[in-house]
This record gives structure tokens, sequence and C-alpha cells, in this order.
């Protein structure tokens, strides 16, 4: 394995780990406050972690090949969590 496969791998884990704490935090938001942004919160972090991992099994089990499909399906999911979360910041009052 190359030293860059395992920088990416770690920088996956923070991404993943950060998200996933995010969206623990926003489901604690929202058993406590009952807001819906905190669900629309919770579920565009959950799919940028998504997002995140699916990246990463895929890249590694396909070897790295077909990198536009990769980025693609990255960019995508990403894009819905970041809308999601966006949304959020919209409908929150």
């Amino acid at each position: 394995m190359l030293v860059v496969e395992y920088l990416y791998i770690a920088a996956t884990a923070v991404l993943v780990l950060s998200g996933l704490t995010m969206v623990g935090m926003a489901i604690k938001a929202y058993l406590q406050t009952t807001r819906r942004a905190m669900i629309h919160v919770s579920l565009g972090f959950g799919l940028i972690a998504a997002a995140a991992i699916a990246t990463a099994i895929s890249a590694f089990v396909t070897d790295f090949e077909g990198v536009r499909s990769l980025l693609l399906v990255n960019n995508g999911l990403s894009s819905l969590g970041f809308i999601l979360v966006v949304y959020s910041l919209i409908i929150y009052d």
C-alpha cells in the first residue's frame, strides 16, 4: 500500500467521524427541541459521511479504476447532503 493510500484512509476516517459526530449531535438536539431542521442536519451529514465511506470502499475494491464514476457518486451524495444542511438553515425558526 502506498503512503498516499494511507493518507486517504486517514482523511476519510476523520471526515466520517466528524460527520457522524454531527449526526449524533443533531439527533440529540432534535430529541431536546423537536425542531425538524435537526432531522435535515442529521440526514445531510449522514449522506456526506456515507459518500466518503462508499467512495473509499469502492476505490479500494476497484483498485482505483473508474475514477470518474467514483467522483460522480461522491460529489452527488455529498451535494445532496449539503443541500439538506442548507435546507435545515432555511427552515430553522
